[in-house]
């Protein structure tokens, strides 16, 4: 039985409440009427009410529910409430902090310390094609070191790193963002060995192969994989990526315009993350939810796979290549 929108005790026509417009209704993102502004950045205006409370919120603080959007307060009341809580796609719902972005960005900073304190660090833990086979833990850890030459470098990829985490890691949960970013990294080195030709000991000794030994350090390719996952998510939620097209786009000019930047681990980053959140988005349901891990096993399984067929395409004399050859 349906309800008449006056009030039978009354006889009153519904007058609105304090806020001066009607409740929100239930699953349905609210635009503001008139220029609303966010409770908790009281600068920004917000064109977008929470399903669950009916307050503004802005773009920083949205995050996108089972249906419609909440905002981070909602988001995080939820998570305390309910411990079995789950993401929209499928992840372990938290409060809302990107707690594994701001490790993430620890990290590199206290590794930028090291790098800036003494050179070894790079050149123990940074990226090279030759280097690859006999020293396979490059493939990570040169994800989390930056140029030590320059502050411009780190502040890039960290700010980023910031943006996307606040967004993205809510959204997917703690672990499946971390694994993005992790795998994604991986990629991107991945495609820095495939692209980087098929060396000879000649071309190794002429210079005419020197992307096998040039050295890759940076989050870049972890960040891209961020961008590539972001657009899929993005259009799985009906949400415009627009701006982030052109952000791609320039970010990826750069590894074209300027020297040393590698756009290999650009590229190889942005095809990994994109197929990663793929995998999230596929098995983001209840009843197979369980698989996703296997399939982000699978790209780092297939990840492995062509590395080890390329370098076992290449004589010992250049795949046992080591540090020690570099004195």
């Amino acid at each position: 039985m349906s309800e008449n929108p006056t009030s039978e005790s009354q006889g009153q026509p519904w007058q609105p409440g304090r806020s001066g417009e009607p409740p929100a209704a239930a699953g349905v993102p609210q635009p503001a009427a008139g220029p609303s502004v966010c409770p908790r950045h009281p600068d920004r205006e917000a064109y977008v009410r929470c399903q669950r409370c009916g307050r503004p919120a802005c773009p920083e603080c949205q995050r996108p529910a089972a249906v419609g959007i909440q905002c981070v307060d909602c988001v995080r009341e939820a998570a305390l409430t309910t411990p079995g809580a789950r993401t929209v796609f499928g992840g372990r719902a938290t409060d809302g902090t990107p707690v594994v972005t701001y490790a993430i960005i620890g990290i590199c900073a206290l590794v930028y310390l090291a790098q800036r304190a003494s050179s070894q660090v790079t050149a123990d833990f940074s990226f090279l094609p030759a280097l690859g086979w006999t020293e396979p833990w490059r493939f990570v850890s040169a994800a989390f070191l930056h140029s030590p030459s320059t502050f411009f470098h780190i502040f890039l990829n960290m700010f980023a790193l910031w943006s996307l985490g606040q967004y993205l890691e809510p959204m997917l949960g703690r672990a499946r963002f971390a694994a993005l970013y992790l795998i994604s990294g991986i990629g991107g080195q991945v495609a820095v060995t495939l692209l980087a030709g098929t060396p000879t000991l000649l071309g190794l000794q002429t210079g005419r192969d020197d992307a096998w030994l040039a050295p890759v350090v940076g989050a870049s390719g972890a960040i891209f994989g961020l961008f590539g996952a972001l657009l899929v998510l993005n259009r799985h939620l009906g949400r415009s990526s627009t701006a982030m097209y052109a952000t791609i786009a320039i970010n990826a000019a750069f590894g074209f315009l300027y020297p040393n930047i590698s756009w290999q681990a650009h590229l190889g980053g942005l095809v990994t993350g994109v197929v990663c959140a793929g995998a999230v988005v596929a098995f983001r349901r209840q009843n197979v939810r369980h698989l996703v891990w296997a399939a982000l096993g699978g790209v780092l399984a297939l990840l492995v796979a062509v590395t080890v067929v390329k370098y076992l395409s290449l004589p010992d004399a250049i795949r046992m290549i080591d540090s020690s050859n570099f004195g």
